[in-house]
């Protein structure tokens, strides 16, 4: 017998007259299944992505507070390279430099020539030729007045050593505060434009909230490298301090001994 069976579930019969057709929109791709004559219904094929936040938008959103933060990053970047160029160990204290001083002491008191060269080497240089150059002025001069001649240059190569490290520390310091009086104005703004008598958008607000805390965020990144370059330059000056006084001291009985072996020659 044939089956008369019904079939709870038909299948759906594809009509070879309709079409499907994919069209790009700019939420995204929508899928259209129509037949000739039947109007597109839009499906979306997916899931549009969020927009991306650029720099130029987050500096945007955070308003005029961001401005002083910027200016003090271009300054410590441009503080930081330029110590970095400055303290390097030739250009402040040679290694051999000293032993190649006493070499020179050794055979007297050199030409003023060679303390010119030797004042120019570096930093160190600077601070022994300054000794060289009383024993030479004075030929009778005693050993407080070479120390005082050693102590006078090296305060003013300390000085110079410590140029720009004080605008570092401030910057280190003051960045996170400005970031947090950036912070503070946004959320003044946000919660001084909600209405007083009608109900606030939470999402809304924590939008605000959020573009308020780039200012935060912006000052912590400027002040933690600003605060760790800091502490290198100063652990390299305390280096180089010491370097040249323990310099100066070893120079001192040889620059002694050539005076007198000039004066008794004389």
């Amino acid at each position: 017998m044939p089956d008369h069976t019904v079939d709870q579930h038909p299948r759906r019969r594809t009509d070879p007259h309709r079409a499907s057709a994919i069209i790009r929109s700019p939420c995204g791709p929508l899928e259209f299944d129509r037949a000739p004559g039947e109007r597109p219904v839009a499906v979306p094929a997916g899931p549009s992505n969020p927009p991306t936040k650029t720099l130029f938008s987050i500096i945007q959103a955070a308003g005029w507070p961001i401005w002083p933060l910027i200016l003090c990053s271009v300054i410590a970047l441009a503080l930081i390279i330029e110590r970095l160029f400055h303290l390097r160990e030739p250009l402040v204290a040679p290694p051999r430099l000293t032993d190649e001083v006493v070499g020179v002491l050794r055979q007297g008191l050199p030409p003023p020539d060679v303390v010119v060269k030797l004042e120019g080497n570096s930093v160190l240089g600077a601070v022994l030729a300054a000794g060289i150059r009383a024993a030479v002025a004075d030929p009778r001069v005693h050993e407080d007045g070479l120390r005082q001649a050693f102590e006078n240059a090296g305060r003013r190569a300390m000085h110079g050593l410590e140029r720009y490290l004080n605008a570092l520390g401030t910057i280190a310091a003051a960045a996170p505060l400005l970031g947090l009086l950036g912070t503070v104005i946004g959320m003044i703004e946000i919660f001084g434009s909600q209405a007083p008598g009608g109900g606030s958008n939470p999402q809304l607000l924590a939008h605000g909230i959020s573009v308020a805390l780039y200012n935060t965020a912006f000052g912590l990144i400027i002040a933690i490298p600003s605060l760790m370059c800091y502490r290198y330059f100063r652990a390299r000056v305390d280096e180089f301090q010491l370097a040249m006084e323990l310099g100066a001291a070893q120079l001192l009985p040889h620059v002694l001994r050539a005076v007198a072996r000039s004066g008794a020659a004389a």
